[in-house]
């Protein structure tokens, strides 16, 4: 019974994942998928710029905004439409923004505590009035789907909203892509090249807003930050090139959008947001993991690799001073393993014995050992006892290049024969 039921969800998936599982479905997965894709290239420019807990007080401080768009649409007395709401939203959202700059500036705060001081406040202020609603006998009036999302729901005007409003972050972060990145990786230079650093972070501001509005109404007020940084943070795993974190971040957040809104088509009582800060974070964790050179299984796999390296190094230098005193050195079982399998050692009357590679490898990281060590001595101005450390863990990645050029260094600070 377990596993029918298990095929049937599975197949009803995959239906809506093809967009099979109705038109007004569909609308609102292509929406997301729209709003994924406008806060990962948004979120890429904000995680460059360091901007990734100004986004979050953002974010929460769009909630009293959306309580004070109700209760001045209930005073008036017409029904609170998603167009007020999001109006509302997005003026408390730059207000604190604001207020975390008059703060940074007139006072002796640093910027994180100016925006945490603003997050803190204006989430606080929209609880209090949330409350207000709720006890003033007033039905809240759809503001629940805007605090934890609930795309499901969506009226097809509600995506044409926020797919307008993605489409239009999406079109600006394009055109002002160059001078976005500049700015985040050099500030200084930018000043220096004539461009108003001001302007383009309020560019930058602008398009966080508009992302963070645009995804109250699917992911919610609470978790919306999640779709702007947490795909650049995957993304930041697999490459270093500015073009390129953009195609995977913007990417990233649509599959994240897709995929949480499918599953919140499967389960409608269940809150879009945070089903899709779900999916965002099993990419993120895939990427963590799988990235093949920032990636926790590929560091950990280098970090062995160089210390097998350096292991079976300091035994060959062992092998060739026990050689060198007719001594007997005691090779462990698995070094020894590598080490022959590798044919630079071999067994002799019971006892490892360097071969002729191996002989030369250990000559020449001894020969490291000891040029490193005079070069940090004469050179670095380190006193003698407290250079093995250091010797220890660059002799074993000393570059041909780098070698020649220390041999040329010394010999130059070398006296001459003969010289006074």
């Amino acid at each position: 019974m377990i596993a029918q039921v298990d095929t049937a969800g599975l197949r009803a998936l995959l239906e809506i994942l093809t967009l099979q599982g109705g038109h007004n479905t569909t609308v609102v997965m292509l929406g997301a998928a729209l709003l994924g894709l406008a806060g990962g290239l948004v979120g890429a420019f904000a995680l460059l710029r360091k901007r990734s807990l100004g986004v979050d007080a953002l974010s929460h401080a769009t909630l009293p905004g959306l309580a004070l768009a109700f209760l001045l649409a209930h005073w008036l007395g017409v029904a609170p439409n998603s167009a007020l709401l999001l109006a509302g939203a997005a003026a408390t959202g730059l207000l604190a923004m604001w207020c975390v700059e008059l703060v940074h500036r007139h006072t002796r705060l640093s910027e994180d505590t100016a925006i945490g001081m603003s997050l803190s406040v204006f989430f606080g202020a929209g609880i209090v009035l949330l409350s207000i609603i709720q006890a003033s006998g007033g039905a809240q009036g759809g503001l629940k789907s805007f605090v934890y999302g609930q795309a499901a729901s969506m009226l097809p005007n509600e995506v044409g909203i926020t797919g307008a409003i993605a489409l239009l972050a999406i079109i600006a972060a394009l055109a002002f892509h160059k001078e976005l990145a500049l700015v985040a990786f050099d500030e200084a230079f930018a000043r220096v090249g004539g461009w108003r650093v001001s302007l383009l972070d309020g560019v930058l501001l602008a398009l966080i807003t508009m992302v963070t509005v645009a995804g109250l109404r699917s992911v919610g007020a609470i978790l919306v930050v999640a779709m702007l940084i947490i795909p650049a943070a995957a993304a930041r795993f697999w490459t270093d090139r500015v073009a390129r974190v953009l195609v995977l971040s913007g990417a990233m957040g649509a599959v994240s959008a897709y995929v949480g809104v499918a599953v919140s088509a499967l389960a409608p009582r269940a809150p879009t947001g945070p089903l899709i800060v779900l999916s965002a974070g099993a990419v993120f964790l895939v990427s963590m993991a799988l990235a093949p050179r920032r990636g926790v299984i590929s560091s950990a796999l280098r970090r062995m690799r160089v210390r097998m390296q350096v292991a079976q190094d300091h035994a060959l230098r062992r092998l060739l001073h026990a050689e060198s005193k007719d001594l007997h050195f005691r090779c462990p079982r698995c070094l020894f393993s590598m080490l022959r399998v590798r044919g630079l050692v071999r067994l002799e009357n019971g006892s490892p014995v360097l071969t002729t590679a191996g002989a030369a490898r250990a000559t020449r990281i001894e020969r490291n050992h000891r040029l490193w060590t005079q070069y940090l001595i004469s050179q670095a101005e380190i006193a003698p006892s407290h250079v093995d450390w250091s010797v220890d863990q660059v002799e074993h990645v000393l570059s041909p290049e780098l070698i020649a050029e220390l041999e040329s260094e010394l010999a130059a600070a070398s006296p001459a024969p003969g010289a006074a």
